[in-house]
């Protein structure tokens, strides 16, 4: 992005939170779907982290997300004999997802996106300043 590593540092974290918040999203809009079988069931999806090097600079980490993994929790079964998707025996089968827990995790998600714009326009605002000192 720049040679100052600060701007790649929060610039990869926004990256990483950018996911995370997707992956939440859709977990949300999924919360109330539901299916004929097991095995077409919605799993939640969880963003995985990891810490990466900073150009030359091994004493500054970064994050980068390796792989979006799906929920190995077993689906909610519901006896809806009614319902349209219901299978044989009259059930549905819903995802295993909280929607309270999902909203915690957007709330911190969010903060830390905001967090790291903030790290990112303060790192601005000083090499700006800098840059003014010898006018």
């Amino acid at each position: 992005m720049s040679n100052l590593p600060i701007f790649d540092v929060a610039g990869s974290a926004m990256n990483a939170q950018s996911v995370r918040l997707s992956t939440i999203a859709s977990n949300m809009a999924n919360a109330d779907s539901v299916s004929g079988t097991p095995e077409a069931t919605f799993r939640a999806l969880q963003p995985v982290f990891s810490a990466e090097a900073v150009g030359a600079r091994p004493e500054l980490a970064g994050v980068r997300v390796t792989e979006v993994t799906q929920s190995e929790a077993a689906p909610i079964k519901r006896y809806e004999p009614g319902h349209p998707l219901a299978d044989g025996e009259g059930y549905v089968y819903a995802p295993d997802i909280d929607p309270v827990a999902q909203m915690v995790d957007m709330i911190s998600a969010s903060r830390s996106y905001q967090a790291n714009v903030e790290v990112f326009n303060t790192a601005k605002d000083l090499a700006m300043a800098t840059l003014n000192m010898g006018r």
